[in-house]
């Protein structure tokens, strides 16, 4: 079993995992696609930081549907640790955790729900429809060095016309419009300061495919 990423691999690792709704829906299938993150700090003294998170996403979606039918996506995150200090300063914890994904082209979205997680930290975590993109937000605080698992994102779908595969994808083109953000706090001499960090994947993979018949 490969250890769990930490905080320089951010959390934002993805896996599928919940059951299919619907009629006329081919069984699930399963795949393990890789990803690249560009990541951007930019803490409120000395500049903006730029580094890459490497990470994957496990998708789980039904092979074939038929149109109009109803069916499910779920996207679950992978068990993350927080470290307790990065490049020699202490990460006193991190909060505000938002990752974004468009509603698929050629479907209509009918639900959204979230599912699971553990060591949120007090807060409770959400998900919202906006512009056309479904985001979770956990609030946290997740403390730095602890071990948690972001919740299970739960797509409701009605598929659209025939002969149009429905596709995933996280959201996010760059820095300014990022699938992925977040806030660490970082005790700098006798402050502590909020870092905001936004990321987007690059490249963007398709991480499921539906064919609609």
């Amino acid at each position: 079993m490969r250890p769990a990423p930490t905080l320089k691999r951010l959390p934002v690792a993805l896996a599928a995992g919940a059951a299919l709704v619907g009629i006329a829906v081919a069984p699930a299938s399963a795949a393990t696609t890789p990803l690249a993150f560009a990541c951007q700090a930019t803490p409120p003294i000395g500049g903006a930081q730029t580094f890459e998170v490497a990470s994957g996403v496990d998708a789980t979606a039904p092979a074939s549907v038929a149109a109009g039918s109803a069916f499910r996506v779920s996207l679950a995150p992978t068990t993350m640790t927080v470290p307790g200090s990065v490049s020699g300063y202490t990460v006193k914890n991190i909060n505000n955790i938002k990752l974004s994904m468009p509603v698929p082209a050629n479907s209509t979205l009918t639900g959204q729900s979230l599912s699971g997680g553990s060591g949120l930290g007090s807060g409770t975590p959400s998900v919202a429809v906006s512009g056309g993109a479904v985001t979770m937000t956990v609030p946290g605080p997740i403390n730095g060095g602890a071990t948690f698992t972001l919740p299970t994102v739960n797509l409701d779908l009605q598929a659209g016309a025939a002969g149009t595969s429905i596709t995933t994808q996280l959201a996010g083109t760059s820095y300014a419009s990022p699938g992925l953000t977040f806030t660490a706090k970082v005790p700098v001499v006798f402050v502590t300061i909020n870092v905001p960090t936004s990321c987007y994947p690059a490249p963007n993979p398709v991480l499921s495919t539906t064919t609609v018949s």
